[in-house]
């Protein structure tokens, strides 16, 4: 029974650590990370399309 007491007090404390519930900074820097990979990886795909007229 003390395993549940610890994941009770773990699960306390993780939500009175947060002062406010909701997405917040993390879901606004996983969309940033995202957008930037795509740009980024769609620049380094459309690279290799050019032609080198030498």
């Amino acid at each position: 029974m003390e395993h549940h007491l610890a994941a009770a007090r773990l699960t306390e404390a993780a939500a009175n650590a947060v002062p406010e519930h909701g997405s917040g900074n993390l879901l606004r820097v996983i969309l940033v990370v995202m957008i930037l990979g795509c740009a980024l990886t769609g620049w380094f795909l459309l690279s290799g399309y050019k032609r080198k007229d030498d």
